[in-house]
């Protein structure tokens, strides 16, 4: 638990009078405020706060510690304070969370590129494509393809992820090569554990079409499905930033032109706008500006 995050939700709550007020406030959401003053009072052992309907009031125990609060806050403010006058450049450790296709295929090279322009910064990178609670494993930036989003989280929009049907062309010369997505269901589709695992999403002349599938290997990464794809194993929807490559060089075919895959979001997520760092937000800016510079993996593909 980031607990100066969580005395200044418990002090700002207390000083608007709601937990809605104060997320406004934070620029957080109200779940988020609402999980940092329980994993206070879960860390101090007892309620700070009596809750009903109409109102909120102050426990004994919240009386007590809401000025040691008070005073903790304006000691780290001061500290915050003499750290950016003492430096004009971000600084610090960032830990980052992002699936490995999309860590691999591109966002490890855009963060050797921004710690080349901030060397003060250092950057952990977290490879998981399970989501993970940002709070308890004090993450502070979530790289995420999807557009199912956490509520609870900030989310700014990075780019497009589209994504490609494919297979080998061992795989097809022994199985034939689907003209509708219907035919799918009489292939062995390589199923993404996060994303579609049992239906997939296409669209035609403007209608959604969704087709029931399955095959006999389903993983938690599609990098894992990628190399099974390139054995032959079956068909897949992979990420294009993956894939595009694959396909230029023949090694995968695309499948069902004519039918579009749907298209996901990439997102960075985080707990909050006015706790943020210098170096998030100059991390932040970075990606889109990096992202905005480069061509987009469609373009790529159709080059």
């Amino acid at each position: 638990m980031d607990r100066l995050t969580a005395a200044r939700v418990f002090v700002e709550v207390v000083e608007r009078g709601s937990q809605t007020a104060a997320a406004e406030h934070l620029e957080m959401s109200r779940a988020m405020v609402s999980r940092y003053l329980g994993e206070l009072e879960d860390w101090v052992g007892a309620r700070l706060l009596h809750r009903t309907t109409r109102k909120l009031s102050l426990t004994g125990l919240g009386e007590q510690l809401l000025p040691r609060c008070r005073d903790m806050l304006a000691v780290a403010d001061d500290l915050h304070s003499a750290g950016q006058r003492a430096s004009d450049s971000p600084s610090g450790t960032l830990r980052i969370t992002s699936s490995q296709s999309f860590a691999q295929a591109w966002l490890a090279r855009a963060v050797a590129a921004f710690v080349e322009r901030y060397p003060g910064v250092a950057v952990d990178l977290q490879v998981s494509s399970q989501a993970v609670n940002l709070v308890e494993e004090r993450i502070d930036l979530a790289v995420r393809i999807s557009n199912q989003l956490d509520p609870n989280l900030i989310a700014r929009r990075l780019a497009t992820c589209h994504s490609v049907l494919c297979a080998a062309p061992a795989y097809l010369a022994r199985h034939g090569t689907p003209q509708t997505p219907q035919e799918l269901a009489r292939h062995n589709c390589l199923t993404y554990a996060y994303f579609g695992r049992s239906l997939w999403q296409f669209s035609h002349a403007g209608e959604p079409i969704s087709v029931p599938v399955g095959g006999t290997i389903s993983a938690n990464e599609s990098t894992v499905l990628l190399e099974a794809t390139l054995a032959g194993a079956g068909i897949s929807l992979q990420p294009l930033y993956s894939a595009a490559p694959l396909l230029r060089s023949g090694q995968l075919q695309a499948l069902l032109p004519g039918y579009a895959v749907e298209a996901l979001g990439i997102h960075a997520l985080y707990g909050s706008r006015r706790q943020m760092l210098p170096a998030l937000r100059a991390l932040l800016d970075f990606l889109v500006e990096r992202l905005a510079a480069e061509p987009h993996w469609d373009r790529q593909l159709r080059g």
